[in-house]
């Protein structure tokens, strides 16, 4: 193998390790325990909802300008 070859998988490990909280690695660690993903989705869709509402009032008024 060459000497320069970079183990994707070992980068990885090594970014999730920096990144993980000691907290996050002790419930990792537990036996038996299953790790939940939690995404912060709530304001996720709040900030599509808003930018679906501009995307129509920009819409509609381009139509107005248009017809008038």
């Amino acid at each position: 193998m060459a000497e320069n070859y970079d183990d994707p998988a070992g980068s990885t490990q090594m970014f999730r390790a920096f990144v993980e909280t000691p907290a996050q690695q002790q419930q990792a660690q537990a036996p038996g325990n299953v790790s939940v993903h939690r995404s912060g989705g709530g304001s996720r869709t709040g900030v599509i909802a808003i930018a679906a509402i501009v995307a129509i009032v920009v819409v509609v008024g381009v139509v107005w300008l248009a017809v008038k």
